[in-house]
């Protein structure tokens, strides 16, 4: 008996992919994440990542307010909180995005999630039906892509110059629509330093999409981790500011200027688009950290984000600006690149027939990294552009890497 269920065994492996979903079978790694497992564990200059440097995480400040937090507050800290989070920090951040965006507290609502990831799945959930049109910008952030494509849309993709997404092109294409008896659900916009391109959009494209989502009735997403970390150039308000229906969901994160292992963002939205992503939420994890929250409520509501933005700035802008000293240094003619004034990345667009997706071996060859940038793009049709990250690695390695990764551009030109 025992040898007649073992040959049945052996003669039939477990079929794993059988079981998974018609969904799940359709998922694919996220290209950055199976990259950066390769030049994290070598001795490669990553310019590839998204990482913000250890060096500006306040750890000291965190194990002060920790300790402060679980003395008092460990009643809380260390229980289940509400889905929408943890109230003294949604009212803090009310607060401070009135202060700083000129948001009125008035017209949103916060819910806490954890890291703004979380947050474009609930919009991909909570709005998405399959066949839906979302524009987002061409190149766009790639965990967006993923976080939607999973609820099956139809991406439109909306170019980008040096003042963000034409938004003259998207109302051409909303005609387009119209006419076609389609109609557009949301408009996706990484708004300030974009991410990939590092570009930021102007005040006058804020307004005219304001005033496109009013004409055509449409949503606007707008993600916006990186505005505060800006090293020139004045200030532009989020596209939020001009919002005076509740069309725009604007999505904050504490991953850019606390620590990304907090794992704690944000949605400031119209209360009843709050309500349906609460309920969304409720299925999928009950609450944010409840521990992260009441220790970021502590960091905004004492000032200590006040004070901590500006060691940020000082801290990575020497970083920005080595990566387009040297790219102006050693980039060869026929190669152009954003100059962002803000944020993490900068946007390289090479010469047409050389593919960035086949070029990186050699280059990793050469010990740097960077992302093609064939990813960033919803119909993956463009191969000659590539992300670079000026913030995770000190000075003399950005150097180091570009020149390097130049040296490798320089042979395939000629």
């Amino acid at each position: 008996m025992e040898d007649t269920l073992r040959r049945k065994l052996e003669a039939k492996p477990l079929n794993f992919e059988s079981f998974f979903s018609e969904k799940a079978l359709g998922m694919k790694a996220s290209e950055i994440r199976e990259l950066l497992k390769l030049v994290e564990s070598s001795d490669i200059i990553s310019l590839a990542g998204g990482l913000p440097a250890p060096e500006t995480f306040p750890v000291e400040m965190i194990k002060e307010i920790s300790a402060e937090v679980l003395e008092k507050h460990a009643d809380k800290a260390l229980q289940y909180g509400t889905t929408k989070g943890f109230t003294p920090l949604r009212l803090a951040l009310a607060s401070w995005m009135e202060r700083h965006y000129a948001i009125p507290m008035s017209k949103v609502e916060i819910m806490m999630v954890a890291g703004s990831q979380q947050a474009l799945d609930l919009i991909g959930r909570t709005f998405i039906n399959p066949g839906d049109v979302v524009a987002v910008e061409a190149p766009t952030y790639l965990a967006a892509l993923n976080a939607f494509g999973y609820y099956e849309p139809e991406f439109l993709s909306i170019p980008l110059d040096d003042d963000g997404m034409k938004v003259d092109l998207l109302e051409e294409k909303l005609e387009e629509l119209e006419k076609e008896g389609k109609k557009l659900k949301f408009v996706y916009t990484v708004s300030t330093f974009q991410n990939p391109a590092g570009v930021t959009m102007s005040v006058e494209r804020r307004k005219k999409l304001i005033e496109l989502a009013k004409e055509y009735d449409f949503l606007i997403v707008e993600d916006n981790p990186y505005s505060e970390l800006r090293y020139s150039g004045e200030p532009v308000p989020p596209i939020k500011h001009f919002d005076d229906e509740g069309r725009v969901l604007y999505l904050g994160t504490f991953s850019k200027i606390l620590s990304p292992g907090f794992r704690l963002g944000w949605v400031a939205a119209h209360p009843h688009f709050i309500r349906k992503m609460e309920i969304a939420k409720q299925a999928i994890d009950l609450c944010a950290n409840t521990l992260s929250q009441v220790i970021a409520w502590k960091y905004v509501e004492e000032g200590y984000l006040d004070r901590h933005i500006p060691e940020i700035i000082e801290f990575y802008r020497p970083r920005r600006d080595a990566m387009l000293e040297a790219l102006e240094e050693y980039m060869p003619d026929g190669v152009r690149w954003t100059k962002p004034d803000g944020g993490m990345f900068v946007w390289l667009t090479l010469p047409e027939g050389i593919d960035t997706k086949l070029m990186l071996e050699k280059v990793i060859a050469r010990g740097v990294a960077y992302v093609p940038g064939e990813a960033f793009f919803a119909h993956r049709d463009v191969k000659n552009t590539m992300r670079l990250n000026f913030t995770y690695v000190p000075e003399e390695k950005i150097r180091e890497g570009v020149r390097r990764l130049a040296e490798v551009l320089k042979e395939e030109l000629h």
